[in-house]
């Protein structure tokens, strides 16, 4: 147990000094890219760039955490065998699957702390992130999936345009029950357009079946002045891009409300596939950072008078950057629909974790 508790502390340790490593680059290279985005505005100060990157950095740190896994075992197994430790835990009898045993529970301990507390984190951050960005840049069109339905934002400085709908088709550019609220740059309202549907055209909403009321005329009663009209056409700045990218990535929401989210989504008539993707591949994140743990053990566990210490680092390291390719080409083909979600999410963890499982079996206990 003794050494069990050795070999989990030297895990952490070196798990802490590579993320640390990476939290430090990544702050960098997000502060160069904030400079680069916002260093021409006057009113963006170097604080509120300094802000922005550290806001960003979780979300990036986060989907690299397998990468930053299998680094920390190969710093941890090519440290025990330059000391020669693990020749000394051989020789009292230990063999190399129970020396494992601590780093790869500390990995799956790790992974549920990420997958349970570090992702609302994260969520929040890249939220606030997003939220401050769009701001800056002057962005103003975003959506929103509530339990009433569905909102959109269009507009420019000039003034800005509301539009909530029951629901919608998949791409979101035809609604349904929708109505458009218009208000000023001063913000007071202008309009209110009630509508049976409305589908958005190259530069314009097309509406159909609609009723009309004017809030910016001298009449004190806007129904006196309101009129309906079985066709009409408003202006707009949207594209379909611009109203898919409004959902944003899945992981700014948080992994406990996801499940709600995805509902809510499929009752506004969108497609949630890629959000259960992005679910179930959560889920399986602590069984991918076990795999790192075994990928990294397999090719290190070795004493250094053997030789080809570099070669076999670098054979580690290439074989976690192709599960990690092959991990997310998978989502991919989840989300597109091209195979089952389950086997998008679950299988490339599962093989990952057989993989170097069968090749410590073979080299070490074989």
């Amino acid at each position: 147990m003794t050494l069990h508790f050795y070999f989990g502390r030297r895990f952490l340790k070196s798990f802490l000094s590579v993320l640390l490593i990476f939290f430090a680059i990544l702050m960098l290279t997000g502060l160069i890219e904030q400079i680069r985005r916002f260093g021409g505005n006057e009113d963006v100060s170097f604080g509120t760039l300094v802000l922005l990157s550290t806001l960003s950095a979780p979300a990036a740190l986060y989907r690299i955490l397998p990468l930053i896994m299998i680094l920390a075992t190969l710093a941890l197994f090519l440290g025990l065998a330059r000391s020669s430790e693990l020749v000394v835990a051989r020789a009292a009898g230990r063999s190399a699957l129970r020396s494992l045993v601590a780093p790869v529970t500390l990995a799956l301990v790790i992974g549920v702390l990420a997958v349970a507390a570090v992702n609302p984190i994260v969520a929040a951050t890249q939220k606030q992130y997003e939220t401050l960005a769009n701001r800056l840049s002057g962005e103003a069109s975003t959506l929103s999936v509530s339990a009433e339905g569905l909102w959109l934002r269009q507009g420019n400085r000039d003034g800005q345009t509301v539009i909530r709908a029951e629901r919608a088709n998949l791409d979101g550019t035809k609604l349904f029950g929708v109505t458009f609220l218009g208000f000023s740059s001063d913000g007071r309202p202008t309009y209110r357009i009630e509508a049976r549907e409305a589908e958005l055209a190259i530069g314009a909403w097309s509406i159909r079946d609609a009723k009309e009321w004017r809030f910016d005329t001298d009449s004190l009663i806007p129904e006196v002045d309101s009129f309906e009209t079985p066709a009409m056409s408003l202006a707009s700045n949207l594209t379909r891009n611009q109203i898919l990218d409004s959902f944003g990535a899945p992981s700014a929401v948080p992994i406990w409300e996801l499940p709600g989210f995805i509902a809510r989504l499929e009752a506004a008539g969108f497609s949630a596939r890629v959000h259960q993707t992005y679910f179930h591949m959560e889920l399986a994140l602590p069984l991918l950072f076990a795999a790192m743990v075994l990928v990294g053990a397999g090719f290190t566990m070795r004493h250094t008078r053997f030789g080809r210490t570099g070669i076999m680092v670098l054979s580690a390291l290439g074989l976690g950057f192709t599960l990690y390719f092959i991990r997310n080409f998978a989502a991919i083909l989840g989300e597109n629909g091209q195979i089952p979600i389950l086997l998008a999410a679950w299988g490339p963890p599962l093989a990952a974790l057989l993989l170097p499982l069968g090749l410590l079996l073979h080299l070490e206990d074989g």
